[in-house]
């Protein structure tokens, strides 16, 4: 099979969607969110603390040409690629998480301090896993790559009497309205020739660097309101506010050759100066010149990882879009041991947890299936902040206090939990873990479903129901058994949430989507959904429905659209099409009715028509990773039921594959293979057999999964026999 690495396009998703035209099924699909990845191509390392990346001021991330958008085309703030400077932090296809990030924008300059802040044409860019290069129209190239908690930055220069380098402490966020933010206190200081360090706090929390900078020859400056202070060493502000905010920070200056290079190094951490040193040092070493070991070691790390699977893709662009999806779901979260600032203990500590309603899916099972250790440390890193702050995040910024979106889910960190108990990782302590699973259960909308038996917005109901089920398995392992039966008798509260006259949710309201797109979720209890609903046909016919099969196609909204054809999209009642997490699911729903000939035909119009190449690869932000591992699992041909220990079997979009599990090699072989096309028929699933051992089902258990092996799928145009008796388990309610 070939390599993987040199296939990742870290520029995929950074533009507005621009796919070929979408034919058959996935034409009848609507997008309710905005058309664009959300993507960056900086210099990432996989789940470290930092990333790096010309600086413009769009959104979400920092990077990019885009104001904010909630839906249709994204508008354009700037109409060619721009930046300001480099920044750190960036987050990765998001959508509103935009308050702290780009602090600490180093800036290269031939102009004067004065020009502070205007934003260069970027003329020409480069990027790879680890390693991101852009040179400005002033003639200065930037190349810019990170350590798990560092970044070095290489500015090459052209002839010029006075060059610098400008980094500004004082302001970050975004450039877009009401995207700035800036910092509640700030300190900085000349260390000494070529070093300096500062801290300032960024919405509660603090985050100090240390800079080393290889420009012995040129001058080292504070400045203040773009105003340099000769011979000073040091400024601190104990109280900043936004009418009395002056830019201010630090810079070298001198003269340059053509083709001279500076380096900058910077070394962060959320427990001081003393801390952010140690980090620079553990990354980067000791001495002058370290961008090039330090992009090396970047880049082998990153080569390790994306090697822990292999695909046959039959094309180099079907190669590009799989390996960089892989890329994409093991940027985030942020996974930084030892630099919780909240708490005196050490241990793991995440930030950019953006946000467990997007990944908990697929992003967390791919973490857990092929990082199992850090799979251990991010659900150790929650129980933490959990017993901290009194409650499990939906999502988690470096912010204190920052877990904004309860109205997306709850209970979705026991789902990530419960996996991790049914496959038995070692490393966490589950009395420990049940104790806070269980109160957690209880806060925000868990009181109203243990006082009324459903919670308001109703997906709420399905997400407490399930909550209990994933407890009760760790119940269940700790031998608690009472405490494991009352949480199965309330995970029964699930059917609250259904109407049984339509067979959908109950009146409410839902959060980016319709109740829809919230009805054919893989619940605990899949016989039961399907019974209330009035048996397998009427529940198949529902989800044909749903999924677009002899509608006629549809408009996508457009630029700005209108709020009536909004609502009119809503109306359709149809899947979103990979734009947007509520169903993302809801494909293999068709597996507990009989009918995996159903999923294999929705997953493959999605898989070969809603990714692609180029800058407009993606249908809809990325999600710190949750698009992109949902098509990563797809293509595979497997797909996990999260909180389950369960994994779905369909038909791979890859002659093999080969995944780096921790138990071994799982290799995923076909027979009859037939390389898919855009628009071309799917491919059903005849016979299954692990180990030479004929299977049947059209599932696997995730221990099956973890242990590896061989998985040979025997592949056919027409759909198989299997799968249409033995379905997936089901927990019957009480």
């Amino acid at each position: 099979m070939p390599g993987m690495i040199g296939r990742v396009d870290p520029f995929i998703g950074t533009e507005a969607t621009d796919l070929p035209p979408p034919s058959g099924l996935a034409a009848t699909w609507w997008w309710p969110k905005p058309q664009v990845g959300n993507t960056h191509p900086g210099a990432t390392y996989p789940l470290g603390m930092v990333s790096a990346c010309a600086y413009s001021g769009a959104y979400p991330t920092g990077y990019g040409r885009y104001d904010l958008g909630t839906e249709g085309l994204p508008v354009a703030i700037h109409d060619r690629a721009v930046a300001s400077g480099f920044t750190h932090f960036q987050q990765s296809g998001t959508g509103a998480i935009r308050k702290y990030y780009n602090y600490f924008r180093v800036t290269p300059m031939i102009e004067p301090l004065d020009e502070l802040g205007r934003q260069w044409e970027i003329v020409d860019e480069t990027a790879e896993p680890g390693f991101y290069g852009a040179t400005l129209e002033n003639g200065i190239r930037a190349e810019l790559t990170v350590g798990p908690k560092s970044a070095v930055h290489r500015y090459t220069f052209p002839r010029h009497r006075n060059a610098r380098v400008v980094i500004d402490f004082s302001l970050g966020g975004l450039g877009i309205p009401y995207g700035e933010t800036i910092p509640l206190r700030a300190k900085l200081e000349s260390v000494g020739p070529g070093v300096a360090q500062g801290e300032i706090v960024v919405e509660g929390t603090p985050l100090a660097v240390y800079i080393e900078c290889d420009a012995s020859s040129w001058r080292q400056m504070l400045w203040y309101d773009r105003r340099l202070m000769p011979g000073g060493t040091r400024l601190a502000f104990d109280h900043i506010r936004p009418t009395t905010l002056r830019p201010f920070g630090l810079m070298w200056a001198g003269p340059s050759e053509p083709g001279q290079s500076i380096e900058v190094r910077i070394g962060f951490s959320l427990r001081g100066v003393e801390q952010a040193k140690a980090n620079l040092r553990a990354d980067c070493g000791e001495g002058h010149s370290r961008f090039a070991p330090r992009r090396e070691r970047t880049r082998k790390t990153w080569r390790r990882q994306l090697k822990t699977i292999a695909v046959d893709a039959g094309s180099a662009e079907r190669d590009t879009v799989f390996t960089t999806a892989l890329y994409h779901s093991l940027i985030k979260p942020c996974l930084a041991p030892e630099e919780s600032p909240f708490w005196p203990t050490d241990g793991p500590f995440v930030f950019d947890l953006s946000t467990m309603w997007d990944i908990y899916r697929t992003q967390l099972p791919l973490i857990t299936a092929l990082m199992p250790e850090r799979a251990v440390e991010l659900g150790t890193a929650l129980l933490t902040i959990c017993e901290e702050e009194g409650n499990f995040p939906i999502g988690y910024r470096m912010a204190r206090g920052s877990d904004r979106f309860s109205r997306q889910g709850s209970a979705l960190a026991q789902t990530f939990l419960a996996d991790l108990c049914q496959l038995e990782l070692p490393g966490v302590d589950w009395d420990w873990a049940l104790v806070h699973m269980h109160a957690d259960l209880r806060r925000t909308y868990g009181e109203d479903f243990l006082l009324r038996g459903h919670a308001h917005p109703i997906s709420h109901t399905l997400d407490l129901a399930f909550g209990y089920w994933c407890t009760a398995k760790v119940a269940e392992r700790v031998g608690d058994r009472a405490l494991g039966e009352q949480f199965l008798g309330l995970s029964s509260r699930w059917r609250n949430a259904f109407d049984p006259e339509t067979g959908l949710l109950v009146d409410s309201t839902f959060y980016e989507g319709s109740r829809h797109n919230y009805s054919f979720r893989l619940l605990h209890d899949m016989r039961g959904r399907i019974d209330l609903a009035g048996g397998d046909d009427r529940f198949v016919d529902m989800l044909d429905r749903f999924f677009g099969f002899g509608a006629e196609p549809v408009r996508q909204p457009g630029l700005q659209p209108s709020l009536e054809e909004i609502t009119a999209g809503y109306a359709l009642g149809r899947f979103e099409g990979m734009n947007n997490e509520p169903d993302m699911d809801a494909p293999w729903a068709y597996h507990y009715a009989g009918r995996p000939d159903r999923t294999a035909e929705v997953v493959h119009a999605a898989v070969q028509q809603q990714f692609g190449t180029g800058r407009g690869g993606l249908p809809g932000n990325d999600d710190s990773g949750g698009l992109s591992s949902w098509y990563v699992w797809a293509s595979l041909g497997l797909f996990p039921v999260a909180g389950q220990n369960l994994f779905l079997v369909n038909a791979p979009a890859h002659a093999e594959s080969r995944i780096a599990m921790s138990g071994g090699d799982l290799a995923i072989e076909t027979k009859g293979f037939v390389e898919p096309r855009h628009g071309g028929p799917a491919q059903y699933v005849q016979r299954v057999s692990l180990n030479g051992n004929p299977l049947e089902r059209t599932w696997l258990r995730g221990d099956e999964v973890h242990r590896g092996g061989r998985l040979l799928v025997e592949l056919g145009p027409e759909p198989g026999a299997g799968g249409t008796d033995a379905r997936p388990p089901s927990t019957p309610s009480g």
